[in-house]
């Protein structure tokens, strides 16, 4: 194994900033989305579209952001995201401030899903880069950096919501130190394409469409199940937290900390775990984890349903992170595998808020929340296709 260079360490540390930034911010709007609620006077139905707006952004952006980065690479395809999705973040702050229509708010929303999609997909392909200059796999970390940015996000909204800090100032805040933070970061990135650049792009483009490959599709799905576990948190666990056990607004953003935390956790505790046990083992106890903690959520009494917020934290920290490695385990394929499982995955960011909507206007936020577990015992099925690929077996797939 080679020694890591100076550039390569830069670079490990310019993504983990980026991605600590990236669910900073995001963690500093979904922690206010209670107080959005209030202060439109909306619906569980409609606060589910506005969310719906942020999701088709990002599902707009997901396809184009592997072409941007070929064209601009990684950095200049970050920074890209980001100068969409925090004026966006900004707009829709000041939207909601001032009351505006659903309608209004709407189009800013759009442009933070657009954002956030080119930015995540562009810091991922930048950190399967970094994986093969260092030598050594380490996507989880910069999953549990994205984790740790939440945290901090959401507890720094808990004391804003606490202080009756407005969300326009809020949030216009959080997106300046945001960019900062991505623009320092992102200027240690290492460049857009190595020296096997174009052995792996023409291998890529000599093997079959990865929408055609079943192990790639199948990997997309366990994504999607992992990403519904973490996205139906992120936008409504704070919000069940205080209509269904009666709880203050900065307490429903704690429970959301406290899932976070626990998330976070897991994701920097998993890595050794996964060379000893192996990702198909761990896998499989993790999500069965987030449907006992998903229970505990539901059925518990206020403070049974934080210990189960801590569990299901845990539960969903690694299918994300792991489904992303597993589709990167043949590096000449992993650029538009990767491009294909994000887009996959990203769809539980379109129909985790629309579902869970739906079924809060009819059984209540808290009580929908079970489609988590059931979501989660059907992705322990689909776990063995994060298996390792064999060198035969990739030289198989290619064919």
């Amino acid at each position: 194994m080679t020694t890591p260079s100076l550039a390569s360490k830069a670079a490990r540390n310019g993504d983990l900033l980026v991605f600590g930034a990236n669910g900073f911010v995001f963690a500093s709007w979904m922690s206010r989305v209670p107080d959005v609620k209030q202060l439109l006077d909306i619906t569980a139905g409609q606060l589910s579209l506005l969310l719906l707006a942020i999701s088709i952004g990002s599902l707009c952006g997901l396809p184009l952001a592997g072409r941007i980065a070929h064209r601009l690479g990684a950095s200049t395809t970050v920074r890209l995201g980001a100068l969409f999705a925090l004026p966006g973040i900004v707009l829709a702050a000041l939207a909601v401030e001032m009351r505006a229509p659903l309608l209004i708010i709407a189009p800013a929303m759009v442009l933070i899903g657009l954002g956030i999609g080119v930015w995540d997909v562009a810091q991922n392909l930048e950190g399967t880069i970094i994986e093969r200059a260092l030598g050594r796999a380490i996507m989880p970390w910069f999953h549990a950096l994205f984790s740790a940015g939440t945290v901090v996000g959401a507890l720094i909204g808990a004391g804003l919501t606490w202080l009756r800090v407005p969300i326009g100032i809020h949030l216009p805040v959080a997106a300046v130190v945001t960019l900062i933070a991505v623009w320092w970061g992102t200027g240690r990135f290492l460049p857009a394409f190595d020296e096997d650049a174009g052995d792996h792009a023409a291998a890529a483009a000599n093997g079959r469409s990865p929408w055609l490959e079943p192990r790639t599709l199948l990997i997309g799905v366990m994504v999607l199940a992992a990403a519904f576990t973490e996205g139906v948190a992120n936008d409504w666990l704070a919000l069940a937290f205080v209509e269904g056990y009666g709880l203050d607004n900065s307490l429903g953003v704690v429970a959301l900390a406290v899932f976070l935390a626990f998330m976070t956790g897991g994701r920097i505790a998993g890595a050794p775990l996964l060379d000893r046990y192996g990702r198909v083992v761990v896998l499989r106890l993790l999500f069965a984890a987030a449907v006992v903690g998903c229970l505990l959520v539901v059925f518990g009494s206020p403070w049974l349903a934080f210990v189960g917020a801590a569990i299901w934290g845990v539960g969903a920290s690694l299918g994300f992170p792991v489904g992303m490695s597993a589709a990167a385990d043949d590096p000449a394929r992993a650029p538009v595998r990767l491009s294909v499982v994000s887009t996959i995955g990203y769809g539980a960011f379109l129909t985790g808020p629309v579902l869970i909507g739906f079924l809060g206007d009819h059984f209540g936020v808290l009580r929908a929340l079970l489609v988590v577990g059931a979501v989660c015992l059907a992705a322990i099925l689909v776990v063995p296709v994060a298996r390792p690929l064999s060198a035969s077996e990739q030289s198989k797939e290619k064919l």
